[in-house]
């Protein structure tokens, strides 16, 4: 029998993700059914003003549960998590974070009986042994405390899965370009902040160098495929916490051309630093078939489209002052 989604509580609202993630659900499941939460006071993002808001540490248990209990929440999207550039400055509070935090999702899941937990995972699970079209189905190698913490993850997830008969599902998010949230901490940060410095000045000095190639996708379907996962049959998946989505794979050179064809004075130069070694480490692009089979995941925009997208949302935002 299929298990409704009613109230939702989300971790690290806050984020690139969480903050577009938060909106869409409230939009699908009503105002005051989602809660969001982080670590973070609201600020200005609106989301204390739209609807239910709580200052959550996800490595207190109790913190959770409380949420989970006072809400009678059904549903968890865990995304609170410290991502790769952060996580290699700090391999310890990396560790702590994601590891310890996703354990207490997962055990007041199954403590309460909630219906459905989702928790992303990311293309940091594979490492230079990963084929460069990393399948579905390969070695988990990381070279990043990050990466580690989402091996771990899954590993666990599906442990959870198979142990307790939790319905834990997962993305493994590849780059995500949004126009709405600043850059965060991640190695992929550099394809969205070119669009932000191409608005803002014309130029940007790119971390890694032109021929860096890695899997990305655009905000609008990121949020489709957390959704469309989010809401698919738990008994039609054959995969759980490891989905592989893809959307397009393009080096530097490219994006910025991309860029060029709209504003054709931009200019680009590189200063590749740490973050290289990582994005030389994981794959240029993904297999999705699991995905597009199990629960029909198929992307909308392609790297033209969201460039013209991006730029067009970005310069009516530089005008209003908002960047």
């Amino acid at each position: 029998m299929k298990r409704e989604i009613r109230r939702v509580l989300v971790t690290g609202a806050l984020g690139q993700i969480g903050s577009e993630l938060t909106v869409e659900l409230r939009r699908k499941y009503g105002t005051d059914n989602v809660v969001a939460s982080d670590l973070r006071d609201c600020g200005c993002f609106g989301l204390k003003e739209s609807g239910p808001f709580h200052t959550l540490d996800v490595m207190d248990y109790n913190q959770i549960e409380k949420l989970v209990k006072d809400y009678e929440i059904d549903t968890i999207v865990h995304l609170a998590a410290l991502l790769s550039g952060v996580g290699e400055k700090n391999p310890t509070a990396c560790w702590n974070v994601n590891m310890n935090g996703t354990m207490n999702v997962l055990n007041v899941s199954v403590a309460n009986k909630i219906n459905r937990v989702f928790i992303p995972s990311s293309i940091a699970v594979w490492g230079p042994d990963c084929p460069k079209v990393a399948p579905q189905e390969t070695p988990l190698h990381p070279t990043t405390m990050y990466g580690v913490t989402k091996v771990a993850g899954e590993v666990l997830c599906d442990y959870y899965v198979k142990k307790f008969g939790l319905d834990v599902r997962g993305l493994r998010y590849p780059g995500i370009i949004s126009a709405e949230t600043f850059p965060g901490g991640g190695t992929t940060d550099y394809a969205v902040a070119i669009y932000y410095e191409a608005v803002k000045r014309n130029h940007y000095t790119c971390f890694v160098k032109e021929d860096t190639r890695l899997p990305m996708m655009y905000m609008p379907d990121c949020l489709k495929a957390t959704m469309d996962l989010l809401e698919a049959p738990f008994d039609k998946l054959k995969h759980h916490s490891d989905f592989n989505v893809g959307s397009m794979s393009f080096d530097v050179k490219t994006l910025a051309e991309a860029i060029k064809k709209y504003k054709p004075d931009f200019t680009i130069d590189y200063e590749p630093d740490f973050r290289q070694a990582i994005a030389d480490s994981w794959p240029d692009s993904v297999d999705d078939s699991a995905a597009r089979e199990e629960w029909g995941w198929n992307p909308s925009y392609d790297l033209d489209s969201m460039t013209k997208d991006m730029l067009q949302i970005l310069e009516e935002k530089n005008k209003a002052g908002l960047i």
